[in-house]
């Protein structure tokens, strides 16, 4: 199983992610936006970086661009609110800076299980 960083700055939504990957084996840890989200990473890297895109701070986009500057490897999943091809979906520009895959919220237990295991091959 992987190490997971989630960033997200709604608390209901990281503990319900966080409780999905944990229940599949996953080891999890969770930040509440993109600047400690990168803090958190560059203290102890993950795996696998499930970041949402509307945030304080740093949003999503800026934190997928540095996290693929500090480890190009790292296997990254966008999250969004937004409406699909509204003013607010950044899903497309987040695969633009290097996330492999992309859920919309809200999204299911298998599609969330599913988009990590595609991403840990």
């Amino acid at each position: 199983m992987a190490r997971v960083l989630i960033i997200d700055d709604e608390d209901l939504l990281r503990e319900t992610v966080r409780d999905m990957l944990e229940e599949a084996g996953h080891e999890v840890v969770e930040e509440a936006d993109g600047a400690a989200g990168i803090r958190s990473f560059r203290e102890s890297p993950a795996e696998i970086v499930i970041t949402d895109i509307i945030m304080p701070k740093k949003d999503g986009i800026h934190t997928i661009w540095e996290l693929k500057q500090m480890r190009p490897d790292v296997k990254i999943i966008a999250i969004s609110g937004g409406v699909p091809g509204g003013p607010r979906s950044d899903l497309p520009l987040a695969e633009s800076y290097g996330a492999q895959r992309t859920l919309q919220k809200p999204f299911t237990q298998a599609e969330l299980l599913r988009a990590v295991s595609d991403v840990m091959r």
